[in-house]
């Protein structure tokens, strides 16, 4: 049985303003995780995200890929237990 984890990752670069948040909260759901991304005040984004270890790690990866709208300098990323708090994913 896989077990669930959450990640929360801090995505650095140009990332607002760009479509960032709308674009991963459609790969997240196509990948079955629950979470937000959310602006923050300092121009970054952050994504919280739970499920399977697997598709998190997943998202991790295309939130580093060409893939990701805008420009990604770096993804500060801190994996914890899940706490099953989401029930899908949104953009805060």
């Amino acid at each position: 049985m896989n077990s669930l984890v959450r990640v929360t990752a801090t995505v650095t670069g140009r990332v607002q303003g760009v479509g960032f948040r709308y674009s991963t909260l459609h790969q997240a759901r196509w990948l079955g995780l629950t979470g937000e991304a959310s602006n923050l005040m300092d121009g970054s984004v952050q994504v919280i995200a739970e499920g399977d270890r697997h598709a998190v790690d997943s998202l991790l990866g295309w939130l580093q890929s060409r893939n990701a709208p805008g420009r990604v300098r770096h993804v500060d990323a801190v994996f914890t237990p899940a706490t099953g708090e989401f029930s899908s994913f949104d953009v805060g």
